[in-house]
């Protein structure tokens, strides 16, 4: 009776051992697919923009301001006015001008401007923030050549000033699902070899006996 029951605990032990092995080669695989999808795909897409030297040709305001949200608490919100700084350069590859961009995300909200400020509450110091951007660009940049991003198919007219995504993106998207799966597949693999060798075991005591 004791022999069934000890038995019947390790082969429950190894139905449990299987069963998260098998859960955790399901999320792998799951984790891998929607990675894939929501990460892996946006940052291959930036990561195709091409290095290029860039040089400054000419910082000016616009005249035109733009609204931006900003938040003053949990139940605060309200939006502001800030003013439209356009930085275009020169491309080593293209040899004609474009619009710079801190990145994609700024470029997608507006592409009109090179630089979205954090939203302030008060028009004044979108201002001021802007400017600083401005005497950056016209002063301590000038005509310094600095490395910029550029895709000549999609935005042929704008450059990046950094890349929203990297390569270790790409990594962490392969590397914990894959980490994950292979955690699982170890488990199953060792939970048969165990249960393989307790038969061979089982069926060695039975030799002994008989």
């Amino acid at each position: 009776m004791a022999r069934l029951r000890v038995a019947y605990e390790y082969t429950e032990a190894e139905d449990k051992s299987i069963r998260l092995g098998l859960f955790l080669i399901a999320s792998g695989l799951l984790a891998l697919f929607i990675l894939g999808f929501c990460w892996l795909s946006p940052a291959l897409q930036d990561l195709q923009g091409t290095a290029a030297n860039c040089t400054v040709l000419s910082v000016a305001l616009s005249g035109q301001h733009f609204e931006c949200t900003f938040t003053c608490g949990a139940d605060c919100r309200g939006t502001s006015l800030y003013p439209c700084l356009q930085v275009y350069v020169n491309l080593s590859q293209a040899g004609a001008p474009a619009l710079l961009h801190q990145d994609e995300h700024q470029l997608l909200a507006n592409p009109k401007c090179s630089y979205i400020p954090p939203c302030e509450r008060e028009n004044q110091k979108n201002s001021e923030i802007v400017t600083h951007w401005q005497d950056y660009w016209e002063e301590e940049v000038g005509l310094q050549p600095f490395t910029c991003y550029f895709n000549p198919h999609l935005r042929p007219d704008d450059v990046l000033l950094r890349r929203t995504h990297d390569e270790s993106v790409i990594l962490h998207c392969f590397l914990w699902p894959t980490v994950t799966f292979l955690v699982g597949v170890l488990i199953v693999v060792l939970t048969i070899c165990a249960k393989s060798l307790a038969v061979k075991a089982e069926a060695l005591k039975k030799r002994k006996h008989s």
